[in-house]
């Protein structure tokens, strides 16, 4: 079954700890192709005043040489709040129920997918692969679940990645990433405070950010 990884989030900007969070997954459970979503109106996150056309550009950017890499700016083109939800749907009707579609997300999210917009309805379109943020143990996340949390992720998860290829949506698991301590708050900080980011973000998005007097 081909497999597809969707990756969404605000990207605001990009930066290596998102590249290579992509690119581990995408070889470690032999994806096919990830699509990065940048969204649009997220209804957890402020964008801090930069457009989304913005965001969407400098993630075009970071993904040119890589063909495994995807832009999808479906998100863009929608008018309200950027739901998961719809994300997926509309991923559904195009590519049809024989494609696994994987979400990738930290385990931090993860914390807060029971606030998510009818975030119980995801894992009927989805599979989740949630990886460990630098510094967090692997218990760590079971932690800070909700109880309705726990019993959701007690009854979907996996250990066995060919479950992720044998069925399109249902199941939820864990991996373990190079823990790169990257943070798009401190690369804004940086721009902020005329320092510099380079090392932390692909040379093309700092020119980018600086062409355009992006975090100023």
């Amino acid at each position: 079954m081909k497999t597809i990884g969707i990756f969404g989030g605000t990207f605001n900007p990009i930066h290596y700890g998102h590249l290579r969070m992509a690119q581990e997954l995408a070889v470690g459970l032999n994806i096919d192709s990830i699509r990065f979503i940048p969204s649009a109106n997220p209804p957890h996150k402020s964008t801090h005043n930069i457009s989304a056309s913005h965001r969407a550009a400098m993630v075009d950017l970071a993904i040119a040489n890589n063909p495994l890499f995807h832009l999808d700016d479906q998100e863009l083109k929608r008018t309200g709040h950027s739901y998961t939800i719809d994300t997926l749907q509309n991923l559904r009707n195009e590519l049809g129920h024989e494609v696994s579609i994987i979400l990738l997300m930290g385990s931090d999210a993860f914390t807060q997918f029971d606030t998510w917009h009818r975030w119980q309805e995801i894992i009927t379109l989805c599979h989740i692969a949630m990886v460990q943020r630098p510094q967090t143990s692997k218990i760590e996340p079971s932690r800070k679940l909700s109880p309705i949390l726990e019993n959701f992720l007690h009854n979907h998860y996996t250990e066995t990645s060919d479950d992720l290829h044998t069925s399109p949506a249902g199941h939820i698991t864990m991996r373990q990433i190079t823990a790169l301590d990257i943070s798009s708050t401190a690369i804004r900080d940086a721009f902020q405070h005329s320092n510099s980011a380079r090392y932390l973000m692909p040379d093309s998005v700092i020119d980018y950010i600086q062409t355009h007097q992006l975090y100023k």
